[in-house]
């Protein structure tokens, strides 16, 4: 069975239900009008073949990850998040997650910091919510998480808030998901459960036209899947985005699938989670994924 098919866009079918019938990913290679007929597109062959690696050494999470993409394109937002997760929670059930669990080496965990978590204050109509886990590289913890649902949920309740402003303290924004965390749900099910009735990326695809993220350092994983709901996505010219879950044997299920895919198209997203390369922060200019480049740390509270 084929894991990938590479093919050159002018040799692939302009069928716009053929990519739908594919079960692995399509790489497409050089320019033509079938582009879209592709899961992900590359210059040329070598940049082909170079994705078409990763993914023989991920198959499922590859395919997990286009069919995700391709389905999820025309869904509304709600729906296309419960997609995502379910499509994670099978990954995490999967051997490939498994083997990274077993391989990964994550040190041991860091001390609980002191203070809270997530920094609130108010200004008029404007809540400031800093990122308050510098020792940890303000990682995604369900510390974090909670604390983030909780501002969200709070902004939701309160109409005389126009905005909410997302900052971070120490040298990144986030490096995402706490690695220690990973697979300790007692089952993939409950997993998604958690996702579903608990989840920053549900409150913002609904309040994102009230909130405004500036970032700096890396954004890494759920570090830039949840700003990219936001309305308003300022960075740092220095910062950079990485979306590395593939060599996890998973897909973003932070919502990026989501968020991602629609601010830069499901090919492009593509090609950042099946590479797992960083971009700048003048390509993510460039292809969409930040709004604006400012020095952060003069950027309005």
């Amino acid at each position: 069975m084929h894991r990938a098919i590479i093919a050159s866009v002018s040799e692939l079918p302009r069928d716009p239900q053929w990519l739908g019938s594919r079960p692995c990913p399509v790489i497409g290679y050089g320019a033509g009008e079938a582009s879209a007929s592709a899961d992900v597109l590359v210059p040329d062959l070598a940049a082909a073949h170079a994705i078409e690696k990763r993914v023989l050494a991920w198959p499922v999470a590859s395919m997990t990850l286009v069919q995700v993409l391709r389905s999820t394109a025309l869904l509304p937002a709600a729906q296309a998040l419960d997609v995502e997760s379910m499509a994670f929670a099978t990954l995490q059930g999967g051997e490939e997650f498994a083997a990274w669990q077993r391989s990964a080496r994550r040190g041991p965990p860091l001390p609980v910091q002191a203070g809270d978590p997530l920094l609130l204050s108010r200004d008029g109509a404007v809540i400031e919510a800093v990122l308050n886990r510098a020792g940890t590289r303000n990682a995604i913890s369900v510390e974090m998480r909670d604390a983030w649902v909780e501002a969200l949920q709070l902004l939701e309740a309160d109409e005389s808030v126009a905005e909410l402003r997302f900052r971070a303290l120490g040298a990144c924004f986030s490096v995402g998901g706490e690695l220690h965390e990973f697979g300790l749900a007692p089952d993939p099910a409950t997993a998604h459960w958690v996702r579903t009735v608990h989840s920053p990326a549900r409150l913002l695809a609904r309040l994102g036209t009230r909130v405004s993220f500036f970032v700096h350092g890396a954004c890494i994983g759920s570090g830039i899947e949840l700003p990219a709901f936001a309305a308003r996505l300022v960075a740092h010219p220095e910062t950079f985005f990485q979306l590395p879950e593939l060599q996890m044997g998973l897909i973003p299920g932070a919502g990026g699938t989501v968020s991602i895919a629609r601010r830069i198209g499901r090919q492009r997203t593509a090609w950042m989670v099946l590479t797992g390369r960083r971009i700048t922060a003048r390509t993510a200019l460039e292809w969409g994924l930040v709004d604006a480049l400012v020095d952060v740390s003069s950027a309005p509270p």
